[in-house]
């Protein structure tokens, strides 16, 4: 028996789908666009754009930028600028290229002049050059929009620059722009940047006006950040020329303590640390206080809105200044000399050990470096801490108190909007919940953190902490500064208010 054939089916032609149909009309007019771009004639572009664009191979000529702003005093920028550039980085090489594989556009029809040595191997899209440059000056503006703004032309040259050298399309670009700007805008999500033009607001304080400087004797730290506050202490007594400056390497402590009997006025010139140890100083002389901002981040004296000399020598020839709540950890019938108090932040857990493990690193790498060096060790290896909060046993990862309500709520405590609340911000990351470290991390990236069980916010009068034995020899940080930490603490506020020079509004 034969079977018999069914008959051939009508040939009927494939149907795009909307969506592909417009993925190949945009490819088509990618290529369009890159082919003009390719015979456009232009000997500026020429001489200008390619050496522009491979500058910022590996972030190398952000990473100068970021450089040049912290020894420019803008430290909290480049930092931002940094961090956002480095998510970029990431979102672009490994999620972006490996999602979307794109061929690098063919340089046949780009002049040899403008070709790179080595053409990258990796997908066209997205652009990571657009990526990151985008990343690090929207980083860069969130903090000082005349800074961000005065970059604009330089990431214009980088992104259209792997156009011109014929590495990337248009297309490639804009997308690494745009990924680039939502990066930064993350980051601004999870580290909110201070309102711009913005101080910190706190009451009047009575202060003596020193025209000359008369009465003022400043201790410099001559160890502290980049090593700035020799050259920032000359010029302060080039403008109040009657003051007296002491620049001293080692424990500062000393010198405060003469200074402090002799001055009409007590002065430093140095980080977080240094300011903490001449408020203690200060405080108990009962001395108004005159901050130099020369250290890496000057947190307190960005609080105060003091960038410099000129700042802080206007403030004293004009005698204003603010009434500045102190923390303190400690109870007011320990030992004057071992005092602990805090102007910003004091924490105690995982992040101490973070400090610890980026100083030890610091000598060699540099600051941030080491300090993200430093991260999954101690993520990896860190330990909880068993404390007891007012007789509460508890089991901690992390315990942050701020000397006053910090903005924003959440993971990422960046600005305070007054200097003279007299309460503790007490911030907690509990580590009796499973896997608190993993659901810590997806809260933060999430959004969720207020609704996390493993954290807790509250602000407090005072706050009595006790660190169990079995903990071993815990770190304190104080202000950024690292030491072994008492086993009893108790957190509240000083009963007077710490008198600090700056200008008026």
């Amino acid at each position: 028996m034969i079977a018999r054939r069914r008959p051939l089916a009508p040939l009927v032609p494939h149907r795009r789908s909307p969506a592909r149909r417009l993925v190949d009309r945009l490819d088509r007019t990618d290529r369009t666009l890159f082919a003009a771009a390719a015979r456009r004639e232009s000997p500026l572009f020429d001489a200008v754009l390619p050496p522009l664009t491979t500058s910022a191979n590996h972030a190398g000529l952000w990473a100068v930028t970021a450089a040049a702003l912290a020894a420019a005093g803008q430290r909290r920028a480049a930092t931002r600028g940094l961090v956002s550039l480095g998510v970029a980085s990431f979102a672009a090489n490994l999620p972006g290229k490996l999602t979307a594989r794109r061929d690098r556009p063919g340089v046949a029809g780009v002049p040899q002049l403008r070709q790179l040595r080595r053409v990258p191997s990796s997908s066209s899209f997205p652009s990571g050059h657009a990526a990151s440059a985008a990343a690090f000056t929207l980083g860069v503006a969130l903090e000082r929009p005349a800074l961000g703004l005065a970059l604009a032309p330089v990431v214009a040259g980088v992104a259209y620059g792997r156009v011109h050298v014929g590495v990337h399309y248009p297309g490639d670009v804009a997308a690494g722009l745009a990924l680039g700007v939502g990066c930064a805008l993350f980051v601004r999500s999870r580290w909110p940047a201070r309102p711009h033009g913005e101080r910190a607001a706190a009451a009047r304080a009575t202060v003596p006006a020193l025209p000359d400087g008369e009465g003022l004797i400043v201790v410099g730290n001559a160890d502290s950040g980049d090593g700035s506050a020799r050259a920032m202490v000359d010029a302060l007594l080039a403008e109040l020329p009657k003051a007296e400056a002491r620049l001293v390497e080692g424990d500062l402590r000393p010198a405060l303590r003469e200074a402090a009997r002799e001055a009409r006025v007590l002065g430093i010139a140095g980080g977080d640390g240094s300011v903490n140890a001449a408020a203690a100083v200060a405080l108990r002389a009962g001395l108004p206080l005159v901050v130099v901002p020369a250290g890496t981040l000057n947190h307190f004296a960005a609080e105060l809105c003091i960038t410099g000399v000129e700042d802080v020598a206007r403030a004293v020839r004009e005698g204003t200044a603010a009434a500045c709540t102190v923390g303190r950890a400690a109870d007011d019938a320990v030992d004057p000399e071992q005092e602990l108090v805090f102007l910003n932040t004091l924490s105690v857990g995982v992040y101490p050990e973070l400090v610890a493990g980026r100083e030890r690193r610091e000598d060699r790498l540099g600051k941030w470096p080491a300090l993200a060096a430093a991260l999954p060790g101690v993520l990896r290896h860190g330990h909880p801490i068993a404390v007891r909060l007012d007789g509460e046993p508890r089991l901690l990862w992390l315990l942050f108190a701020g000397n006053g309500p910090y903005r924003p709520a959440g993971f990422a405590p960046s600005w305070r909007p007054r200097l003279d609340d007299d309460v503790i911000d007490v911030r907690l990351v509990r580590a009796d919940v499973r896997l608190a470290r993993t659901r810590l991390a997806l809260a933060v990236l999430t959004g969720r953190l207020g609704r996390s069980r493993v954290y807790e916010q509250r602000l407090r009068g005072s706050l009595d902490l006790v660190l169990e034995e079995s903990n071993g020899h815990p770190r304190l940080a104080r202000d950024g500064e690292i030491g072994d930490a008492p086993r009893d603490l108790r957190l509240h506020v000083a009963p007077s208010r710490l008198a600090v020079y700056r200008p008026a509004d």
